[in-house]
């Protein structure tokens, strides 16, 4: 293993060199954010009024719905554009002034699915099926390590969501006090470890142990085996969530993290958290964020809410037709196929596919 400064770029990447793109970015390259997202223009709004009541007049389920059942003349293009950029640019996107202060559930609903086509096709997110989510305090322990987090108020750490290749969120209304949404580039992070500690970066790329929380397909065990660093193709993609390695521990058939595990966890965590590689904002009402799971990790602040204010966001994940490549080690992740377009989500027998009004 190289322990120098050689570069590399995605497409052609050689694995523990720095990596050169637009995905390797730091904070500093974006001093404004609402300078870098997509606000919603008069007309794009009364295009997306259209296909909403478009949409709700099909009489199709909503999950069967698609680019036949409603046209956004000019406001499609510039979702496309997002959708590439959080692919295979800086690996994030914005949107501002969906509005869905105005909107019914069901609209807001309909309005998040058609945005959501642009780019991919939704997976299910857990062992109910749920195409779309809802992130909300539904009042579920957060000190019991089987909760999902994004059922709680509690702060989640660093990660990203493994079973897709991108994830959206789209806030419906915040909290009263805190719930900050931070992300940072999962390549800078990975290039700043070789810097830092290239042993690490070893450690990284070797074998970690990741939990399914007792949301275990068909014939599988409750955990399975993904680096976090994954050279593959000429790509590196970035697999990260030290709660769920953690939880690993509790299987006798694992193997137990090392002095070296825990140190690549805590120098991973400074740099991902670090005001240096992380940007943060809190999400406001018509917000939507987009994060390749690759590229990106992300983190939610802890909130209160309060009978005024209470924090409530739908959530995506997608698996766009033309992403890059995997390892095989991503079927476990990505419900058995790493084939672009046909990967990702929790497929658990019995569970069909379905979109919820409210969380559960």
């Amino acid at each position: 293993m190289s322990t120098g400064l050689s570069t590399s770029r995605q497409g052609s990447v050689v694995p523990y060199t720095t990596i050169e793109g637009p995905d390797a970015w730091t904070a500093s390259d974006f001093p404004v954010l609402e300078d870098h997202m997509l606000h919603l223009t008069p007309d794009h709004v009364a295009e997306l009024d259209a296909a909403v009541d478009a949409v709700l007049s099909s009489g199709k389920r909503l999950q069967d719905i698609d680019f036949a059942d409603f046209t956004l003349p000019t406001l499609s293009d510039p979702l496309l554009e997002a959708g590439q950029e959080a692919q295979f640019g800086r690996g994030w996107a914005l949107v501002r002034g969906v509005p869905v202060w105005r909107y019914s559930r069901q609209q807001q609903l309909a309005a998040y699915w058609i945005l959501g086509l642009h780019w991919g096709r939704a997976v299910p997110q857990n062992a109910k099926g749920h195409l779309i989510g809802h992130i909300k305090d539904i009042g579920h322990d957060p000190k019991n390590p089987l909760t999902r987090l994004y059922a709680t108020n509690a702060a989640q750490p660093w990660h990203n969501d493994g079973p897709a290749d991108l994830v959206s969120l789209l806030c419906l209304s915040d909290a009263e006090e805190g719930g900050d949404s931070g992300w940072s580039s999962s390549i800078s992070v990975h290039n700043e470890i070789l810097r830092r500690a290239p042993h690490l970066a070893a450690v990284l790329a070797g074998p970690w142990f990741f939990d399914r929380k007792t949301e275990v397909p068909e014939g599988k065990k409750p955990f399975f085996e993904i680096p976090v660093f994954n050279y593959h193709k000429g790509y590196l993609s970035v697999n990260y969530s030290d709660n769920y390695y953690h939880l690993s521990q509790r299987h006798a058939e694992v193997p137990k993290l090392t002095a070296e595990h825990h140190e690549a966890m805590r120098l991973f965590n400074e740099l991902a958290s670090g005001p240096e590689l992380s940007l943060r904002m809190v999400l406001r009402a018509g917000d939507v964020q987009l994060l390749s799971n690759h590229t990106c990790l992300h983190y939610r602040g802890a909130f209160r809410d309060s009978p005024a204010h209470t924090r409530h966001l739908l959530r995506l994940w997608l698996s766009p037709p033309n992403d890059r490549p995997l390892p095989e080690c991503y079927a476990e992740i990505m419900a058995g196929s790493v084939a672009p377009g046909k990967r990702g989500g929790i497929i658990i027998q019995g569970a069909a596919p379905n979109i919820p009004e409210e969380a559960e």
